[in-house]
């Protein structure tokens, strides 16, 4: 499981598919979902199937989110802000009950 080593930033508040999510200032948006428990973010476009983020240095695309209304952004070489808002992309409302 996804743990952090220090909690060495402020505490911040953004949005995750309407629940509000804490964070660190210098999070990453993946690093903070992870934190969160969020482990899919968004689905293969040939299969469907659940996919995570894989790299979190912006090599394998994985972590494709909207970002505050842009779609396809890289969540792991995007640090989250106070008041952000997220969520995965239409086609991916939610997959397996997740948070």
């Amino acid at each position: 499981m996804f743990k952090r080593l220090t909690d060495i930033g402020a505490p911040l508040m953004f949005e995750f598919e309407g629940q509000q999510v804490q964070a660190q200032a210098g999070d990453t948006v993946a690093a903070a979902l992870f934190a969160h428990g969020v482990r899919t973010m968004r689905q293969s476009v040939v299969s469907g199937e659940a996919r995570q983020p894989y790299c979190q240095i912006g090599v394998c695309f994985e972590c494709l989110l909207e970002i505050d209304g842009r779609p396809n952004r890289q969540a792991c070489m995007i640090r989250v802000r106070e008041g952000m808002r997220v969520r995965r992309h239409p086609a991916m409302a939610n997959p397996a009950g997740e948070s």
